[in-house]
């Protein structure tokens, strides 16, 4: 192969190369999981008038979360370290594509925690943002909102988390069809701080202690 070709190609090559690369580096936050969502809904039909469940690593970790509500049918699309933005982001691919009978959410922790600057209102107002986009979508579907819980390793966001937790139960109060799921108290000892034993090595999820607890708080909650 002449030199002139043979520099041409390996050029084009490399430019090749870095054009994929960019490619690759350009993808949204989560496009793996919004993907891996889509790969299951291609294989197996999501069953319809199921609860779902959507929000963070909380959700994303409850890998057997039917096994905890038994005559249930539940469709968890939580994708792990997401925000309340990234929900309103792909709210497209993990919320209205179901239809459910109803929407459970868990969000707001990894806002607080992603920047000092966040505050608590700014978790109450794109948690409003959320829910007027599912309303405006599904105006008759019930929304449900779990409370941030108190994680060992965020006890610098409790106050936020308390005021957030407040202030979003407040908004629930004045909209139809909703519920504020508060599993805050169960999540503390007698002196205030966290079960440890309820958490896993990282402080911050929960092992299946942690989730019997909310089963049993959340399950008066859901529809049948």
């Amino acid at each position: 192969m002449p030199k002139k070709i043979r520099t041409i190609c390996v050029t084009l090559a490399l430019l090749i190369f870095i054009g994929c690369s960019i490619l690759h580096a350009q993808k949204p936050p989560f496009y793996s999981d919004i993907q891996a969502f889509k790969k299951l809904d291609s294989a197996y039909l999501p069953p319809k008038n199921a609860i779902l469940f959507v929000g963070s690593s909380s959700f994303t970790k409850w890998t057997d979360i039917g096994a905890y509500f038994p005559g249930y049918v539940i469709i968890n699309r939580g994708f792990g370290g997401s925000s309340l933005t990234d929900v309103i982001q792909y709210a497209p691919q993990v919320i209205f594509p179901y239809n459910s009978k109803q929407i459970v959410i868990y969000c707001g922790e990894n806002d607080l925690a992603g920047s000092d600057t966040v505050t608590a209102k700014m978790v109450l107002d794109r948690f409003v943002q959320l829910f007027n986009i599912i309303r405006s979508r599904l105006p008759k579907t019930p929304v449900a909102y779990v409370s941030m819980k108190p994680s060992p390793s965020r006890q610098h966001l409790k106050a936020k988390m308390e005021a957030g937790n407040k202030w979003i139960k407040r908004f629930l109060t004045t909209r139809k069809k909703t519920s504020f799921i508060n599993v805050y108290p169960a999540v503390l000892q007698n002196n205030g701080k966290p079960k440890g034993e309820i958490f896993v090595a990282d402080s911050l999820h929960m092992n299946a202690k942690g989730y019997a607890i909310w089963q049993k708080i959340i399950q008066p909650y859901l529809f049948k």
